[in-house]
């Protein structure tokens, strides 16, 4: 069976005992999630990559030591890592987390589209660029959910447990970053109709 067909708990149980391409496979499908996560928080492609590679290196320790216990959740668990990190990091530098904008990494990489038009490959790419945009606008508290959740992939009760507030707070900033994108969407609906 190939690496990429192998769940995830395969792959850390293939990991564990001493073959690192289960490291590998699990990096491979996981790194741009995992990287934007990160690179949206800090907004520093150099100061991401270090914060990457610290998550990666605490992720293999833990899983070395046999540590590891979070079953069919790798991603959220990583994330969640890493969002650690970036506090960590800030209040080294004593200063709050934000996150900013994320001019110079298109987070949509990611995604592979097959037989797309020109057109079509144009209009997605400025409607990506629009969306990161206006994410950008939202306040922290409701842009660092909105993150977790769509690129962390992380549940309600994580998201609340990593921010230290309750599930309800979380699921608030989730509905109010989505109705304020709604309104900017409405809003830029409406100035290319008039415009």
């Amino acid at each position: 069976m190939k690496l990429e067909q192998k769940t995830d708990r395969e792959l850390i149980r293939l990991y564990v005992s001493g073959n690192e391409a289960g490291l590998e496979g699990l990096i491979d499908r996981y790194k741009s999630k995992i990287y934007t996560s990160i690179y949206l928080l800090v907004k520093d492609e150099y100061l991401a990559e270090d914060i990457f590679q610290d998550t990666f290196i605490k992720v293999i320790n833990t899983l070395r030591e046999g540590r590891y216990n979070d079953e069919g959740k790798f991603l959220p668990w990583v994330v969640r890592i890493a969002h650690n990190l970036v506090i960590d990091h800030y209040r080294k530098e004593r200063r709050a987390p934000t996150i900013v904008n994320a001019d110079g990494f298109d987070i949509f990489d990611i995604l592979h589209f097959a037989d797309e038009s020109m057109e079509s490959r144009m209009i997605r790419e400025q409607t990506y660029k629009d969306l990161r945009k206006m994410i950008q606008l939202l306040p922290d508290d409701q842009k660092e959910v909105l993150i977790m959740r769509h690129y962390g992939e992380m549940s309600f009760k994580e998201i609340a447990d990593v921010t230290e507030v309750s599930i309800n707070t979380a699921l608030g900033r989730m509905r109010y970053a989505l109705n304020n994108l709604r309104k900017m969407m409405y809003g830029k609906e409406l100035a290319v109709r008039i415009g």
